[in-house]
């Protein structure tokens, strides 16, 4: 009985073995496709999900549904404020804290209208691309959105938050700029602060940013901001706006445009929005990055030459930085910058004795020579004028009318004034370097940096333009030897006799040369400065920094203050105008007579640069 059933048992084990055999052989077959299918069809994250996802943007479909509210499941709804970065709040103070009293405005003579002061020679400088800048970014953002390309948001709620961030921006400038009353550089309306082109371009920055840069590739970002940056330093360069005008239309524009996209998450929750925002996972603090700053170092220049001191003053520097650095780990890396400083003359000092700021009357401004160098009635033996000095006898014989129009008829000068090619002095600097930092946890680091290069500086650059009658002049000269009369040189006393007063000689003349520039040549750079980031995104960061720059500059200052005479007058009448200058007694003249004069000067320039930037962390 045993034997049979252990018989039996042991048939059955053999065909139970036997039909596990033949289901080993043939069931993976069996296994293999209902484990592949469902391993990609549960899993988002296969390679064949992310095929999927990517196909629609090789031939991306037009969108015209401008009415239609789309949402895509899974996409993170945002909550009130929950994309806020406040950034524009410092930018904002930053450029209230900078303004300050802007008592020369530019105004071209040339442009005068019912006998409107000249206040500043105005620069030549002259562009509109910034009227058109200013839409780079909702151009952009309306045109990758109507070609298909999925943003953050679909258009229903794309059109309320720009409607609603303009909206608010709109109100914020207009409302600064006709209660503050700023008058412009240009000296045309009293509406300049903040600046309403760079508030504008920045909340199209800040869309293209929300829309594209945070969801799609962080380079659309640079790209908007880039742009929106480079619009307020136009509008500066235009002479339409100071820089405290500028960075506080940026802040304006970026606070608008989060306040108006707060809003919008309010009211269609999580309606509306198509794709999350990109996240990255690197520990690495590699960036790029753009900057806007102000500087506050090197306002001044003084030149000296034989005893004579000429200076200029500046305003505070427009400064606008690319830079990036690579990490090899979380505290250091290496890098570079590239950065323009640009520094507007705010008062060109002595240099504008010739030129007039208010009313450029050439010929008068050499008068004095006249009477510094021949003062008295003994060195104009003029018939009937004995006892009359020579500014005396200048009005008696006419050479000051009550008419003007006499006066313009006759005058050696009829019409003269500044054309400013170059009000800045532009430094373009590049340095490489180490840079360091320091985590503060997970959204915060400080960092530093130890930095070499090279600067180049364009110059400064003044011409002068006048026009009027050529004027001949009469006279003899003698020597007087006699006892006491000698020079402290020891050289004979020249005497001026028969002198005749200029008279026209009946032809016409025009002038225009260079009257100022000023220059130095490149340099070494150093720099330093410490700065705190935050990483409000994976792949973006704002920062705020504090730079320290040192150079060492050799300035040149070329004056040529008395070039219209070389055609205002006839030779031996210039040969007078020239030696009464150079005898004079008067400090201006220097000695060098019509000559043309140059300055030179070395100075330590330490330049200190407060400024925000913008980092996309790749």
């Amino acid at each position: 009985m045993k034997i049979r059933r252990f018989l039996t048992l042991l048939a059955v084990g053999l065909a139970m073995q036997a039909n596990a055999d033949n289901y080993r052989d043939n069931e993976p077959l069996k296994l293999e496709v209902p484990e592949m299918k469902i391993e990609l069809a549960g899993q988002p994250k296969q390679p064949t999900l992310r095929l999927d996802l990517t196909t629609p943007e090789a031939s991306p479909k037009m969108d015209f549904d401008f009415f239609k509210i789309k949402t895509n499941p899974g996409v993170k709804p945002y909550k009130f404020m929950d994309d806020m970065t406040f950034v524009g709040i410092p930018l904002f103070v930053a450029g209230w804290a900078i303004k300050g009293v802007k008592g020369m405005f530019a105004v071209n003579r040339k442009a005068e209208q019912g006998g409107k002061k000249n206040t500043q020679l105005l620069t030549d400088f002259k562009t509109g691309i910034d009227d058109y800048t200013q839409f780079f970014g909702p151009a952009m953002v309306v045109g990758l959105k109507l070609g298909g390309y999925e943003g953050r948001s679909d258009w229903p709620r794309l059109l309320a938050s720009a409607g609603a961030s303009y909206a608010l921006m709109a109100g914020f400038v207009n409302g600064i700029k006709y209660t503050a009353k700023e008058m412009r550089p240009d000296g045309s309306t009293a509406n300049s602060w903040p600046s309403g082109h760079t508030a504008t371009a920045f909340v199209g920055a800040s869309l293209l940013h929300k829309e594209y840069g945070l969801t799609r590739s962080p380079w659309w970002s640079v790209a908007g901001y880039g742009v929106a940056t480079a619009t307020g330093v136009v509008r500066v360069l235009n002479n339409r706006h100071w820089i405290s005008d500028v960075m506080s239309g940026a802040g304006i524009g970026s606070l608008s445009t989060e306040l108006g996209y707060a809003l919008m998450d309010l009211a269609f929750k999580g309606k509306g929005l198509l794709r999350n925002d990109l996240v990255m996972h690197s520990e690495k603090p590699s960036f790029f990055s753009i900057s806007m700053g102000v500087g506050l170092g090197g306002k001044d220049l003084e030149f000296e030459s034989q005893g004579q001191k000429m200076g200029i003053k500046f305003r505070a520097a427009t400064v606008v930085d690319a830079e990036g650095a690579y990490f090899f780990n979380k505290y250091v890396g290496v890098g570079g910058r590239f950065r323009v400083r640009a520094q507007s003359a705010k008062d060109f000092g002595d240099f504008a004795n010739y030129v007039a700021i208010e009313d450029f009357d050439a010929w008068s401004s050499l008068q004095p020579y006249y009477h510094e160098a021949f003062p008295g009635d003994y060195y104009f033996p003029i018939e009937d004028a004995e006892r009359e000095n020579y500014l005396t006898y200048l009005n008696k014989i006419g050479f000051r009318m009550d008419s003007e129009q006499a006066w313009n008829e006759n005058a050696p000068v009829t019409d003269s004034y500044g054309i400013v090619k170059s009000d800045h002095i532009t430094e373009f600097t590049a340095s490489a370097g180490l840079y360091f930092n320091l985590p503060l946890g997970n959204r915060f680091s400080l960092g530093t940096k130890a930095l070499i290069g090279r600067s180049i500086t364009q110059e400064l650059d003044v011409d002068g333009y006048a026009e009027g009658n050529v004027k001949d002049i009469s006279y003899t000269l003698s020597l007087d030897n006699r006892p006491g009369m000698r020079l402290p040189t020891g050289d004979p006393l020249v005497m001026l006799n028969n002198l005749q007063y200029p008279n026209n000689t009946g032809e016409k003349w025009t002038d225009e040369w260079e009257y100022l520039t000023i220059g130095a040549k490149s340099s070494t750079s150093f720099g330093t400065g410490l700065s705190l980031t935050y990483r409000y995104k994976s792949n973006f960061s704002w920062r705020v920094f504090c730079d320290y720059d040192y150079t060492r500059k050799n300035f040149t200052a070329t004056y040529d203050p008395f070039h219209f005479t070389q055609k205002g007058m006839t030779s031996g009448a210039n040969f007078l105008m020239d030696a009464a200058m150079m005898a004079s007694e008067d400090p201006n003249s220097d000695g060098l007579g019509l000559q043309v004069r140059e300055y030179k000067t070395r100075k330590h320039m330490n330049y200190v640069t407060l400024g925000l930037s913008f980092l996309v962390n790749l």
